[in-house]
């Protein structure tokens, strides 16, 4: 009776296991796509991610690179005091969107060029991302308020 018992608790805690172990397999898995590491244009230069990844980069729209081509697409420079990336954005870009400005894009790194598909700008005067600020923060270029 009481090897039943205990052969009951092994196989109780290995089945215990073994679902914890494909929960967090799955969890993982269905993760994978909304998991975006962010990067200051420095880290882009320095460290130029693969092609197919996507990722968010942050820093000051640069000051004459804003240029509206044909249709909706939208060329200009995004930097963090320490090196300027390329952008390009095919959309409609935010309202507060301006050169001089914080955003953050999410997009990939293709030849040299940071395909964005989504521009996020800042919502009023004084707010800016915690990461681009950090980033800016780093380079010695942040002119903003200790928060």
């Amino acid at each position: 009776m009481k090897g039943l018992k205990k052969q009951r608790r092994i196989q109780i805690i290995i089945a215990a296991m073994v679902a914890l172990v494909v929960s967090t397999g799955l969890i993982g898995y269905a993760m994978r796509d909304g998991i975006n590491f962010f990067r200051s244009p420095s880290q882009v230069v320095e460290e130029p991610p693969a092609p197919n990844e996507v990722f968010r980069i942050g820093g000051l729209v640069e000051e004459g690179t804003l240029v509206r081509g044909q249709g909706d697409t939208v060329t200009f420079s995004v930097t963090d005091g320490g090196a300027s990336v390329p952008v390009s954005f095919a959309g409609v870009l935010p309202d507060l969107f301006a050169e001089n400005q914080g955003m953050v894009g999410q997009g990939r790194y293709i030849d040299g060029v940071f395909q964005a598909s989504e521009i996020l700008a800042k919502h009023d005067e004084t707010y800016m991302p915690k990461e681009v600020v950090d980033a800016l923060k780093e380079q010695g270029v942040y002119k903003g308020e200790d928060s």
